[in-house]
């Protein structure tokens, strides 16, 4: 194959993958921006601690003035050198746009300020869900921010050990470091706006992955009714069980499919006109991996 040959190849393969990860990119990048001004206009104007790297530059900025994107930049460049060769390669080139977007983006927000809020803490819960959109949408993608998911990663990949744990605990001395620096009242400030952050972090992860996990039990006669109003109303797929009844002893069958909350209205809607005699259980899917749903090269 010849030098143009292959270049046009690697080319293709290239377009494809932008391709492939510009949603990521376009969500990450929001989801960073929004990060870096809940840190920059409703935590450090206020005094307020955080957990995380960012945390301990704050710490450092409060004290000797060092500016947070300096400090968090170098030390993400010195945490990514020490785990490259246990990280994903996906891993390491979004943790390190994200790195340096985010670093960046502290330094541009720092110049401008905004009127103070008297509220201390109204200040606390709306840094808290602004931080936690921006986190979840990072999330979302399977990027990171950096800081201490490059710890638990890297940890979690040489030695099999789970970090959720230990990572929380390492929030809770970082935020605790901080009380004879910005003082209790400010530190308990900054558990809620932490709370906060972590809820709506949730809320947006389940959001973008909410699913119905719906079992329908019904007689013989109306399976394949239901199972051809899903794939051809639905255009979803379902899974047959052969069951018996317990008290009737009588054959039945048993679909179960994963839908939209959209989709479980309108199957639930269907059954009601044509198959009352079917019994619906409707239960929540926090998160749906495979075809059709989450890809798997985001986790």
């Amino acid at each position: 194959m010849s030098k143009k040959h292959i270049f046009k190849k690697h080319m293709g393969n290239l377009k494809v993958h932008a391709k492939l990860e510009f949603p990521s990119f376009l969500m990450t990048t929001i989801g960073i921006t929004i990060y870096a001004i809940g840190v920059m206009w409703f935590t450090v104007p206020y005094n307020f601690p955080d957990s995380g790297l960012i945390g301990i530059a704050l710490l450092l900025k409060y004290t000797i003035g060092l500016t947070p994107s300096i400090f968090y930049l170098l030390a993400n460049v010195g945490l990514m050198a020490w785990g490259r060769r246990e990280l994903p390669k996906r891993f390491i080139l979004w943790t390190s746009y994200n790195i340096f977007m985010f670093s960046f983006l502290l330094d541009i927000l720092g110049r401008v300020h905004l009127p103070m809020i008297e509220n201390m803490f109204l200040v606390a819960i709306t840094g808290g869900i602004i931080k936690g959109i921006g986190i979840g949408m990072i999330f979302r993608c399977g990027t990171s921010s950096g800081g201490t998911d490059i710890i638990i990663a890297v940890i979690r990949k040489r030695f099999g050990i789970e970090m959720g744990r230990y990572s929380f605990y390492l929030n809770m001395i970082i935020l605790a470091a901080s009380i004879n620096i910005v003082g209790l009242e400010k530190l308990l400030y900054g558990l809620v706006a932490g709370y906060v952050a972590g809820e709506t972090t949730d809320s947006v992860l389940t959001s973008f992955d909410k699913r119905r996990l719906v079992f329908i039990v019904g007689t013989k006669e109306s399976e394949q009714d239901i199972i051809q109003y899903i794939s051809d109303n639905l255009k979803r797929g379902s899974t047959v069980f052969e069951s018996r009844g317990g008290y009737s002893n009588q054959e039945s069958s048993t679909l179960m499919c994963l839908l939209t909350p959209r989709q479980t209205m309108d199957l639930k809607r269907y059954i009601a006109r044509n198959h009352l005699r079917s019994f619906v259980v409707v239960a929540e899917a926090s998160e749906v991996l495979g075809a059709g749903f989450k890809n798997w090269e985001k986790i």
